[in-house]
């Protein structure tokens, strides 16, 4: 039996929360009311995980975190609004060391709590590292071995592009991959993570202090740039386009038939017969779901090389489990290896 600590100030929150998590049959739910009430109680309760508001009176949620990253750390997930302050004081958290976080509806919470049930639950159970009762034996991904891409390095000059989809966990695995980026490489590069505008915005920003090429948000048609890192913006889908002045990404209004915003999968249909598959370089991360795992598995039996973020470093094997069992993945290396082979990559004639 997983026990899961909730803090909020909110009566009405802490109540949607633990009914969604007590939905669950092996997970028992403990109440605080604000910081100080969270660490009064930690050592009664002893939680495998905690979920914790940010703004709080008495003692605000970052405050708290701060304390509770003390020996012996807890898993904390944050809970987060979805304004800009919100957004910043999420990324100050995962600095401080939260495992992750999850948006706080707005609106009605009975209703629009729907929408983060599967995002709580499934980060809940990563940051404990158990599966839900009914999944827990699965068959192991099949990883291929690895192999020497079909293609060389698209020659400058042409179309190409390197894509990177993730979803649960990507900030912190982002942040340890994009920043070895060199300038120089001729490539242009799209970062597409499952992510609310309001939170995409503030982490472009936060990529740019950190990276070696600039990080712009996609808020608007833009032309795919060489040496730019362009981050998808949250709340909507994007695609790929042939416009008067060359390739373009375009915000698109997010399409339902696709349960994850923005869409990997989406994008890389647009990018049919616009790219030409020894000319893609495509990247599934840590993330729940399939998002992009198909389609990138058919750019690479054409000639794409593709990469899938191992499990023993995944937060959540979802989408690049996904990528190897369609024999999908030229390589599959845990995170703190795909930064150097994506630069070995995009460097001109580099095939290796």
């Amino acid at each position: 039996m997983l026990t899961v600590l909730v803090v909020d100030d909110s009566a009405l929150m802490r109540r949607a929360l633990r009914d969604v998590l007590e939905a669950e049959s092996d997970i028992r739910v403990e109440i605080a009311r604000d910081g100080q009430d969270a660490l009064d109680q930690v050592a009664r309760v002893q939680p495998d995980v905690i979920t914790l508001d940010i703004h709080m009176p008495v003692m605000d949620g970052l405050t708290c975190l701060s304390h509770l990253m003390v020996d012996p750390p807890c898993p904390v997930i944050m809970v987060s609004s979805l304004t800009e302050k919100g957004a910043l004081a999420t990324f100050e958290a995962m600095e401080l060391g939260a495992f992750d976080y999850v948006a706080k509806p707005g609106g009605t919470v009975s209703r629009d709590l729907e929408t983060i049930r599967r995002d709580l639950i499934t980060k809940v159970r990563a940051a404990t590292g158990t599966a839900a009762p009914h999944t827990r034996k699965h068959a192991p991904a099949r990883r291929p071995a690895p192999t020497v891409p079909a293609v060389s390095a698209a020659p400058a000059g042409h179309d190409r592009l390197l894509v990177i989809g993730v979803s649960t966990g990507g900030p912190r695995t982002l942040e340890q991959i994009l920043p070895l980026l060199p300038a120089g490489s001729g490539w242009p590069v799209l970062v597409i993570q499952h992510m609310p505008a309001s939170f995409t915005s503030v982490f472009a920003r936060r990529l740019g202090g950190l990276c070696q090429l600039p990080v712009r948000e996609v808020d608007r048609p833009t032309r795919l740039e060489d040496d730019v890192i362009h981050l998808a913006r949250g709340d909507a889908d994007i695609t790929l386009s042939r416009r008067a002045a060359g390739l373009s990404l375009v915000p698109t209004p997010v399409d339902e038939a696709h349960l994850w915003h923005p869409s990997v999968s989406r994008f890389l249909q647009s990018a049919e017969g616009l790219l030409a598959p020894g000319s893609l370089i495509g990247t599934l991360l840590t993330g729940m779901g399939d998002d992009g795992a198909r389609e990138l598995a058919d750019w690479h039996h054409k000639g794409a090389r593709t990469i899938a973020e191992a499990e023993e470093t995944a937060t959540v094997f979802g989408m690049p489990q996904e990528l190897i069992n369609r024999q999908g993945a030229t390589e599959v290396l845990p995170s703190h290896h795909i930064g150097n082979r994506l630069v070995a990559w995009t460097q001109t004639g580099e095939t290796a």
